[in-house]
């Protein structure tokens, strides 16, 4: 058995793909499309993100020193995008594998309408034969509308998809009890879904990426607390993917166990959205202690204090506690002047339904 998963979702990092002098590693990538195509043709759905094209940009041309960061940005882009699929086309090319690409931005999936558009395509292309490779568009994002990087992308996708498993591949083995330059320093191999590893990681980024193990973390812990299983591992060893599927004990990595019990599409969905929150409800003591136990159902308007800002039916908003800290999303199922003529008002409808509640 190659592999205990259906599906699984494989995000690539700048720094795995890329050498020190920001072109691209064509023996790593080959040696990371090889394995791929194994688990493809053993009859595992992949869905490929992969970074690089920033720094594949970067090795091909060098930008005048008149364009601003964002400009930069989008050129070596828009130049290294095209050489890293190009290359992909290629390496599975050898294999009889066809893969398309998909280009995405963080305003794509903020309403459920283009979410969905954006699963179905996926899962048109996985079900004719066709690997997905996705990576966020750089040309034409701009600083308060991108991901965080690709592993906040990479969340999102294994979400939305129902991917079995997501694995991360960074240019470490995976998460620490100290730092990288202590050689007490110890791998941490498993995390259960209520670990706390904060006190561990310092937050940093990468030379060639956007963001770092604290990201990393981050994601994989809401993403383990969706039932999805994940695995941060060094995407610069031999036989990476193939060795963690199967002996993931006996493969260096941090491997965050799954909660038991996952959630819907669409608290998947809404669990994610939290950028994309148009107001704020904040609610009273007894809801904010039913939310942190698990005991809340809905969000009803007795249980709310004040409404923030202003939003539509449909909208997503965030739960706020008394000491305006975030403690849920959701939902609405009203706009925010209908939320205000109910406001602590018994036998009303929810503001929020359980269905389309999530909280951490």
């Amino acid at each position: 058995m190659i592999s205990q998963f259906d599906k699984i979702a494989v995000k690539i990092g700048s720094n795995v793909l890329t050498r020190d002098d920001g072109t691209l590693d064509i023996t790593r990538m080959s040696a990371l499309v090889d394995q791929l195509a194994l688990l493809w043709k053993a009859g595992v759905s992949v869905i490929l993100i992969s970074s690089g094209a920033v720094a594949s940009g970067r090795g091909e041309i060098h930008a005048g020193k008149r364009l601003d960061s964002i400009s930069q940005r989008q050129l070596y882009s828009a130049v290294g995008q095209v050489k890293l699929i190009n290359r992909y086309y290629e390496l599975f090319r050898e294999h009889c594998i066809p893969v398309g690409q998909v280009l995405t931005t963080k305003e794509s999936f903020s309403t459920r309408g283009h979410y969905l558009n954006q699963r179905n395509c996926m899962m048109a292309m996985l079900d004719n034969g066709v690997l997905p490779i996705v990576n966020e568009n750089d040309a034409v994002s701009v600083t308060e509308l991108m991901f965080t990087d690709n592993d906040e992308l990479s969340g999102l996708i294994a979400s939305m998809m129902n991917a079995q498993a997501l694995i991360i591949l960074s240019n470490v083995d995976g998460v620490y009890d100290g730092s990288l330059s202590d050689e007490n320093a110890r791998l941490i191999r498993n995390v259960e879904p209520d670990d706390d590893l904060s006190q561990y990681i310092q937050p940093g980024k990468s030379c060639l990426g956007r963001g770092g193990m604290w990201t990393k973390l981050h994601i994989a812990q809401k993403v383990a607390g969706e039932g999805i299983a994940v695995f941060i591992a060094n995407g610069k060893r031999e036989n990476v993917l193939t060795g963690l599927l199967q002996c993931p004990e006996g493969f260096p990595c941090t491997f965050f166990h799954p909660a038991p019990q996952g959630l819907s599409s669409i608290k998947k969905w809404i669990a994610h959205s939290g950028s994309f929150a148009k107001g704020a409800l904040h609610v009273d003591g007894a809801t904010a202690e039913a939310i942190r136990n698990g005991r809340v159902l809905s969000i009803l308007p007795v249980g709310v204090v004040r409404i923030e800002g202003k939003f539509e039916r449909e909208d997503i908003v965030r739960v706020l506690d008394g000491e305006g800290r975030q403690i849920a999303i959701g939902r609405s199922n009203l706009n925010s002047s209908e939320a205000a003529e109910v406001l602590g008002k018994h036998g009303q409808k929810p503001i929020v339904h359980y269905d389309y509640l999530y909280w951490e």
